[in-house]
């Protein structure tokens, strides 16, 4: 699990990067097990093998804690925004799309995208953590790919960027969190190709050249 917890950062003796990471994977291990109900601080932190302290000292609650989990278990999932520009829009696209399809085909994944749809009744404070912390700014960096790719025409001048990103986002949680059965990677693969074309992406089609055999 890549993780990245500057965001806790404070005064003091720098912190154990090894103690962020145990948490996290332990945290994401118990919600996956257990629910958001049947995971505790308490019991983070001895899966972990650390002393409760020392996870509040790192996360104010277990909601902020979660919502930083979750996000954790996605960062290995490759964005457009961190990607090498020079290369036309087509191509990144396709370089991504295999990598998304096994994403969507995690169980590990699809369980979390769950729990976290789940959680908007029972569990408002970590569906607000979760989008204050970790959704509005990635929707930012969507909306910045998005006015890339008007700016080169790979995109209608006049296309509804959040609107937009509203569709891509409802699809894939559909797919992830509602659909009874998951798909292979490839299928999801397929899946994502034919919706990203749909919302007007440029996307290769089966054949044409960068496509891989």
């Amino acid at each position: 699990m890549n993780v990245r917890t500057t965001r806790h950062a404070g005064p003091g003796r720098p912190r154990d990067p090894r103690a962020d990471t145990a948490i996290l994977t332990a945290a994401v291990d118990l919600l996956v097990e257990r629910g958001i109900a049947g995971t505790s601080i308490e019991a983070i932190a001895r899966r972990a093998g650390v002393a409760k302290a020392t996870v509040y000292k790192r996360w104010s609650s277990k909601e902020d804690l979660l919502a930083e989990a979750i996000e954790s278990a996605r960062e290995d999932i490759p964005a457009l925004d961190e990607q090498d520009w020079d290369v036309p829009l087509p191509e990144l696209i396709e370089r991504l799309l295999p990598l998304w399809g096994q994403a969507l085909a995690d169980p590990r994944y699809r369980a979390l995208t769950a729990r976290l749809v789940g959680a908007g009744a029972d569990h408002p404070a970590l569906l607000s953590a979760y989008w204050h912390h970790h959704v509005v700014p990635r929707r930012e960096r969507a909306r910045a790919v998005l006015r890339h790719a008007q700016a080169n025409g790979a995109l209608a001048a006049d296309a509804d960027l959040d609107l937009l990103i509203d569709m891509l986002l409802g699809a894939v949680i559909h797919r992830l969190a509602l659909e009874p059965e998951s798909a292979r990677a490839s299928g999801h693969t397929a899946y994502l190709r034919r919706l990203l074309r749909q919302a007007g992406l440029p996307v290769l089609t089966e054949g044409e050249p960068g496509q891989r055999s």
